[in-house]
């Protein structure tokens, strides 16, 4: 069995609530300390959004917000300089506060198939619907993923920086349920060679370590583990039994759980062991060494935190710090 090399015990998904750079960035290096990353804030509007935020990344190819979403352009327009704007200032913010920082460092873009499912084409119609435009718009994030982690590293040169590929819309894909224009029928279902081949495209782009996330249910570990993450994020509520043979394979070969244990709007937050209790019940069905425990898992909220209060979100990330000691602490 290969024990993986440990990372940081706690981390946060990605989005917070606010429009504020500089207070997400003091949130995230102040509650996670050796595992900040570079927030996300979308209630700053179009541009701030998951797909918007991403869209602003891609090399030569634009988009513009109709009022059905995003959708391809000629040039680069408002819409897309917004998108680049925020995306400096977040840097910008993220580069103040963590002067001589060493160590890990997340990022999140939307992955490939989320995006080609989110980005219409001129006439409406999904990128996903055209292999054509989906192999461009790979070929596209690559490039300017490859450019953006560049940047990061420059900012923060002592950062091992960890690259997020969001991808909730990767289930409906693979099971052919992403909605077309009209709304009234479903884009064939993608082959899962081909989605694990476009996954494999931008994972090549990063010499670090990659994650995938997605909070959607049936999240299919066993493809991401044949694309090659070294980690999966995910809504811990949402595993069923029939994801216990995958997931011990997982940990087995040395991917790593991000396990979404905390919620990620405002609830009642239990004693920091209740909320990782369900981590150790998933272990001794699994059959796996208490001592792997915590190396294999990096417990996070559930989902992203832009739906929540600000007040909630700073709670939910100290939550997650404390389970992740109480975790490591008695992992029996």
């Amino acid at each position: 069995m290969t024990e993986p090399t440990p990372w940081p015990a706690a981390t946060a998904i990605g989005s917070l609530p606010g429009t504020d750079a500089r207070e997400a960035a003091k949130s995230t290096t102040g509650s996670f300390e050796d595992f900040p990353y570079l927030a996300e804030l979308p209630a700053r509007g179009p541009g701030a959004d998951m797909t918007g935020r991403t869209i602003g990344l891609l090399a030569e190819l634009y988009a513009h917000v109709e009022p059905s979403g995003w959708r391809i352009s000629d040039r680069p327009g408002r819409d897309t300089r917004r998108a680049r704007s925020w995306m400096g200032e977040d840097l910008d913010a993220l580069e103040e506060f963590t002067q001589g920082y060493e160590g890990f460092l997340k990022v999140q873009v939307t992955g490939p198939w989320t995006l080609a499912a989110a980005l219409e084409l001129r006439g409406g119609e999904a990128a996903l619907s055209d292999s054509g435009a989906t192999r461009d718009l790979t070929a596209s994030l690559a490039e300017g993923l490859r450019s953006h982690l560049a940047e990061v590293r420059r900012r923060i040169p002592g950062a091992r920086v960890v690259l997020q590929l969001d991808e909730p819309s990767l289930t409906a894909v693979l099971s052919g349920r992403v909605r077309s224009a009209s709304g009234y029928r479903t884009y064939r279902a993608v082959d899962r060679q081909l989605v694990e081949s476009g996954l494999r495209e931008i994972f090549a782009v990063h010499d670090g370590p990659v994650l995938v996330h997605s909070c959607a249910p049936d999240v299919p570990f066993a493809l991401l583990r044949r694309a090659g993450v070294d980690a999966v994020s995910f809504d811990f509520s949402l595993l069923t039994e029939r994801d216990d043979e995958v997931l011990g394979e997982a940990v087995e070969s040395g991917t790593r759980l991000l396990t979404g244990v905390v919620p990620g709007t405002d609830s009642p937050l239990s004693d920091p062991a209740g909320s990782v209790m369900g981590v150790r019940a998933l272990w001794r069905r699994l059959g796996l060494s208490p001592a792997i425990l915590s190396q294999a898992v990096v417990v996070t909220p559930s989902c992203g935190l832009a739906g929540a209060s600000p007040a909630y979100a700073r709670a939910a990330m100290a939550h997650c710090a404390r389970a992740a000691r109480s975790l490591a602490d008695h992992p029996e």
